[in-house]
């Protein structure tokens, strides 16, 4: 990456300030050492969900709240978001960050289990949004048909950290997570009933929307 092209994804990582509670969450993140989505990629998730109105949304990997909350901002006030994470001390911060930022009992659910176990009991085509954010080779067999599967003609799956911090473009690199995600991006391109697109932003992220029929 050239210098300037660094110093751009600095600048748009930092243009948008985050919310107090936004921030809370982050550094509870922080101190609990789980990952969470980039200021940047944060913000984009609020522009998805303000995009396609999206008032039911699933969240597949808590990052102890901020994902679910920058969800939020995005959704309409009648919006639900439903929070899947299989660690319990993630879904308690993710639930201490919901608290803390006022987020009304009716708009969220936070669920502690495993995905792959979770998202089948979930409704067919009934979500406008679904993100991604786990760190499970699993992925692209268990977690991608059933996102895809949840999404309504027109919705829209968000999977965070689809560069694998950085890794998926280099060949020589072939541990599980880096490969997982490389299966999940040909998975993804190869799905007709999908129309995406990879963004540089935080650690990448990839961007597919469902198409009718």
């Amino acid at each position: 990456m050239s210098a300037s092209k660094a110093s751009s994804w600095t600048w748009t990582e930092s243009w948008l300030e985050e919310s107090p509670p936004v921030r809370g969450a982050r550094e509870r993140a922080g101190e609990l050492g789980i990952g969470a989505v980039s200021t940047g990629g944060g913000a984009l998730l609020t522009v998805l969900a303000a995009a396609v109105q999206a008032r039911a949304v699933v969240d597949v990997g808590t990052g102890a709240g901020v994902s679910a909350l920058r969800l939020l901002e995005g959704m309409p006030a009648d919006g639900v978001l439903t929070s899947i994470d299989v660690e319990a001390e993630h879904t308690g911060a993710a639930r201490a960050g919901l608290q803390a930022a006022g987020v009304r009992a009716n708009r969220s659910r936070v669920i502690h289990g495993d995905a792959a176990a979770v998202l089948p009991r979930l409704a067919d085509g009934g979500y406008d949004l679904v993100h991604v954010d786990v760190d499970d080779a699993r992925v692209p067999g268990a977690v991608l048909p059933e996102a895809v599967r949840l999404l309504r003609p027109g919705g829209v799956l968000v999977v965070s950290d689809a560069l694998a911090r950085d890794r998926v473009p280099d060949p020589a690199q072939r541990d599980a997570r880096t490969t997982a995600m490389r299966e999940l991006l040909r998975a993804v391109h190869d799905d007709d009933r999908l129309l995406a697109t990879v963004l540089p932003v935080g650690a990448g992220v990839l961007v597919a929307v469902r198409q009718p029929g």
